[in-house]
């Protein structure tokens, strides 16, 4: 049978595809690694087919290691006698959770299919939260900037994870960056922030994002067709 990996958007659960919300409805069981995930999928899912999945926040790689296999352990049975979702925030091939119960799988339970079914992510629903226009033909760089990381270089930014945002901001600026961030975009239980002042970030979050533009960056008006 089948394992899916179920991208859940951004955190609202209006933003859950289609395709999504008809393999949470049909399948056996839910698996969940916290509790923002297990929120919106608890939307379409009964609590009695909802289960969770304790992965540890470090960075210890063997307990890591550990962690990953006994989910993998735990799921296996239940995706090779029917079907089961493990669903995430985001899209599921996206900077995701799931990449590491899927490689996981792949090497102590083969016999495992797997198929992903993918979500909208915050590094690309963030224009319409910002209201920023990607033109065509404009390039964009996505980023990981955490603990005040600010890659440059590229005319426009989408840096995640920034969990420093003064010392981010810092950077960018000197850079000749104008930023502009969004925290816990289209999250249904409260706290979105979308900003250009760093001061009001002081605070650590692992869901803020920044888009970075260079200063006068010129756009090309294009010709169109009525």
């Amino acid at each position: 049978m089948t394992l899916y990996g179920v991208g859940l958007g951004p955190g609202d659960t209006g933003l859950v595809t289609v395709r999504g919300v008809e393999v949470l409805e049909s399948v056996d069981v839910v698996y969940s690694p916290g509790r923002l995930s297990r929120r919106v999928a608890s939307e379409y899912v009964p609590e009695g087919r909802l289960s969770e999945l304790s992965f540890p926040m470090t960075r210890d790689r063997e307990e890591l290691r550990r962690a990953w296999r006994e989910a993998a352990d735990a799921v296996a049975p239940r995706a090779e006698g029917g079907d089961a979702a493990f669903v995430t925030l985001g899209d599921p091939n996206v900077y995701s959770t799931f990449g590491h119960l899927r490689r996981t799988l792949s090497r102590f339970h083969p016999d495992v299919d797997v198929e992903v079914v993918p979500g909208v992510s915050a590094t690309t629903a963030f224009a319409s939260a910002l209201d920023v226009e990607i033109d065509a033909g404009a390039s964009l760089t996505l980023a990981e900037a955490a603990d005040g990381a600010a890659p440059v270089g590229p005319d426009r930014l989408v840096l995640f994870k920034v969990t420093d945002v003064p010392a981010t901001h810092a950077k960018l600026a000197e850079a000749g960056y104008e930023v502009t961030y969004g925290r816990r975009l289209f999250m249904e239980e409260g706290g979105t922030v979308v900003t250009d002042d760093p001061t009001e970030l002081r605070d650590r979050d692992y869901y803020t994002l920044a888009y970075a533009e260079r200063a006068g960056l010129e756009r090309e008006i294009g010709l169109f067709a009525e």
